[in-house]
């Protein structure tokens, strides 16, 4: 990966070996501040920025507002099957076909905003009731095999924290600040 690559502008994820209860708490705060540092991203763009590509050939900035929810979500329902099953099986999806469905490519930001707000309000209370044997709870991912919850916790700290910054950065690139 090149130093100033557009996609992955704090970096490509990778898995943690470990993950401490610091780590966690971390990740928690990170994954709860993720609508507010959304939010703040967004803060007046127009209708034509937000239907600017965050880099040559990627999604519009609305199209990445509305994939944070949908990930989110598809995360939070992880969460609870692999709390309340041993091991569950969970499928992944095709982001790039949910990004190009119509409300992803032209419906209002706010509609996915409000949605995450609830989710994450929702999400950051069951992760903060967890116990570390909790997080380490399994799932069995259909592309990426079996995942600790602590490390998908890591995954979504940097998962936010990765779509606000495409945001961030397309800002500083057009100077609209």
């Amino acid at each position: 990966m090149e130093a100033n690559d557009l996609r992955y502008p704090i970096g490509k994820f990778q898995f943690p070996a470990q993950v401490s209860a610091d780590d966690r708490l971390l990740f928690i705060e990170q994954i709860a501040e993720t609508p507010a540092n959304l939010r703040a991203a967004l803060e007046d763009l127009t209708e034509e920025q937000l239907n600017t590509p965050y880099r040559p050939g990627g999604w519009t900035v609305r199209q990445v507002v509305h994939h944070v929810p949908d990930s989110h979500m598809n995360s939070y329902i992880r969460f609870r099957w692999a709390l309340t099953e041993d091991d569950p099986p969970v499928k992944g999806y095709d982001e790039a076909r949910w990004a190009e469905l119509p409300d992803a490519r032209t419906g209002p930001v706010d509609m996915s905003l409000i949605l995450l707000d609830a989710l994450h309000v929702r999400w950051t209370a069951l992760l903060r009731s967890l116990s570390e044997q909790d997080l380490a709870r399994t799932f069995r991912h259909s592309e990426l095999g079996p995942l600790r919850l602590d490390k998908v916790l890591a995954l979504y700290a940097w998962h936010g924290r990765h779509h606000v910054a495409h945001i961030t950065a397309l800002r500083h690139r057009m100077n609209w600040t």
